[in-house]
């Protein structure tokens, strides 16, 4: 049996998870990126985790999702379809499952799951762009349990920060671990038909959370605002090549777009910063303030870097930021969900297996 091992960043399924969570999130090295050796990391993660454990209980508790996260829900569905689908379109026998590197199910409990990996064993990380903070991190994770680097016959490989870019090019090289799909031509489709599908009101309702009304307004005249979640500029500084992934991806979005009539303006910003240190700018917070200033009255919110809804889209994009951006004159704002189980996106999700495989697509 052919095994997929989808990788998320996870989050807490129930409010006696959110501080294990925490944990794993301010305790991994390439996610809280900070000039500490790992025993004063390790004390500083679990000390902040514990104390943010209380707002984060509040946050969760406002999604009406049983005080956690519908994130490793969501990406179980989409483990789900993705067998389905690989068990439809091909001879051989599929199992996929889905792991988090912070919180349940665990990326760091799955040893035996791992142990044919680049033989009949595929890791899939649901991270459309590639970042030290995301798919470096998985990397490490599945490193350290089989003892080698997943995505290079050389151990060392892509945990030197000077290769993160060639990284990037060794691991569609390895028939084990699928590279980021941020400029995939069909990802890049199923996320321009997922908008055009929310736009003219084709999207269902059951598959998705939260699902907002559509415009009634014409969607080829209101601009878009593509939010990706951001990074310290000390990564990007140390060549972190996520913030060009991000705009290669609105740019190949914007173009398809345009294709099918669409006339409006795009912008891009960064959302969900912790910390004092300076991120990845502008924030969608300011960019929705500046556009209000200059006389923008409707906006729709695409999250650009996720590929599930969970607190950052359905929270953050779909409750604070539209309440700051009606409060700041823009008049309709409108979330357009994450791809989440669209056909679309499975269908595609599917297609890089098989051909990572060798499969006939």
């Amino acid at each position: 049996m052919n095994k997929v091992i989808l990788v998320n960043l996870g989050g807490p399924r129930n409010p006696n998870e959110i501080e294990k969570f925490l944990t794993d999130l301010f305790t991994d090295p390439y996610i809280f990126d900070i000039p500490l050796p790992k025993f004063f990391q390790n004390s500083l993660g679990k000390f902040i985790a514990k104390r943010r454990t209380p707002k984060v209980k509040h946050a969760y508790e406002s999604l009406n999702y049983g005080g956690g996260s519908p994130l490793v829900d969501e990406t179980n569905r989409q483990a789900q379809k993705l067998e389905e689908r690989l068990n439809q379109i091909s001879q051989e026998k599929w199992q996929v499952k889905a792991f988090m590197t912070c919180g349940f199910p665990n990326l760091r409990e799955v040893e035996n799951e791992l142990k044919g990996i680049g033989k009949n064993t595929f890791v899939l990380p649901l991270y459309p762009q590639y970042s030290r903070s995301t798919t470096l991190s998985a990397i490490k994770i599945v490193q350290n349990i089989i003892k080698i680097c997943p995505v290079s016959r050389n151990k060392n490989y892509c945990l030197n920060e000077s290769c993160w870019g060639q990284c990037i090019n060794a691991s569609s090289e390895i028939r084990g671990w699928i590279s980021p799909f941020y400029n995939n031509k069909e990802f890049i489709e199923a996320s321009v038909s997922l908008i055009l599908d929310f736009y003219n009101g084709r999207l269902d309702q059951n598959q998705f959370l939260n699902l907002e009304d559509i415009p009634k307004e014409d969607w080829r005249k209101i601009p878009i605002l593509f939010s990706a979640h951001g990074i310290p500029m000390r990564l990007v500084r140390k060549g972190d090549p996520y913030p060009e992934q991000v705009q290669e991806t609105q740019r190949l979005i914007e173009a398809s777009l345009r294709e099918h009539g669409f006339e409006a303006e795009t912008f891009l910003s960064y959302q969900s910063k912790v910390g004092p240190a300076k991120w990845t700018e502008p924030s969608t917070l300011n960019k929705l303030t500046e556009l209000a200033k200059q006389g923008i009255k409707s906006v729709s919110v695409y999250p650009i870097s996720f590929v599930s809804d969970h607190l950052e889209t359905l929270e953050e994009i779909g409750s604070q930021l539209k309440i700051h951006a009606l409060s700041s004159g823009i008049q309709n704002y409108y979330r357009i969900p994450a791809l989440g189980t669209y056909p679309k996106f499975i269908e595609f999700l599917a297609n890089i297996v098989l051909r990572n495989f060798n499969l006939e697509v």
